[in-house]
């Protein structure tokens, strides 16, 4: 829409656009297909009975979305049009890195749909393809996609023009902190607590960044907090027996003396 109402058309706003364009006929083309193939989207089951929790919902998506897509309004923007209409450094990093991040989210969207309708995997986690490098695979493809499309905005941006820097933070936010890897991070541990292959699979595996499971297991515990996203929150494997301890019944084992 920014686009054409710009009616500007240079080869960063072509190029843009029809990234953003490639982008949301990706995700609105998967998720038809997986409703189609699964028959219903459950998602919305604990808000379309509240028209409160409903319109919420919506009015937020409505904010995320303009946040988000505030790199690609100052690009299409038609005072941009003529200013610096040439390929910048920053616009091949970006380019890159969209690239790479759409691949990614792609191919682990597919892998874990596919996974997860096969039969023979009932009852599993998925920890093949993609998923063997990182817990969360598409949330890095998709953070990855908008650090590109910003970077690409930094050749044309002035002034307040800079908030664009939110839209990649306002993604990392939502899928580090909120409604993204937490969610998923307690449910599968709530699953899987007591399964020692699952154990074994998250002290090994890198919750948001691709990387080998051997390296990522000898890390130091504050390297991956820090460079590796690896925080408290996602860790709910101690619950339980933080619980036990704290119970009036638990009783500390007797050690005999020498």
């Amino acid at each position: 829409m920014t686009f054409l109402i710009a009616w500007s058309f240079s080869t960063r706003q072509i190029i843009v656009t029809t990234f953003i364009i490639c982008w949301g006929l990706r995700l609105s083309g998967y998720l038809l297909y997986r409703i189609i193939k699964i028959g219903e989207d459950n998602r919305f089951d604990d808000k379309r009975d509240n028209c409160l929790k409903f319109a919420g919902f919506w009015v937020f998506q409505a904010i995320w979305v303009f946040v988000v897509s505030l790199p690609v309004i100052f690009v299409n923007a038609p005072a941009i049009a003529s200013r610096f209409d040439y390929v910048t450094p920053q616009d091949i990093v970006g380019f890159i890195l969209f690239g790479l991040g759409l691949v990614v989210e792609t191919f682990a969207d597919i892998q874990k749909f596919n996974f997860r309708n096969n039969p023979d995997n009932r009852g599993k986690w998925c920890d093949t393809g993609l998923w063997r490098f990182s817990r969360h695979p598409n949330y890095f493809g998709e953070i990855t996609v908008w650090i590109g499309i910003f970077l690409i905005s930094t050749s044309i941006l002035q002034y307040g023009q800079w908030t664009a820097i939110l839209s990649p933070l306002f993604t990392m936010a939502i899928l580090l902190f909120l409604s993204g890897i937490p969610l998923l991070e307690q449910k599968s541990d709530e699953r899987y607590r007591k399964n020692e292959q699952y154990l074994r699979y998250k002290r090994r595996t890198s919750p948001l960044l691709m990387l080998p499971p051997p390296f990522y297991n000898v890390l130091p515990r504050l390297i991956k907090s820090i460079f590796c996203c690896e925080f408290p929150l996602y860790n709910h494997l101690d619950e339980e027996n933080e619980s036990i301890k704290s119970s009036p019944h638990h009783q500390q084992p007797i050690t005999q003396q020498p």
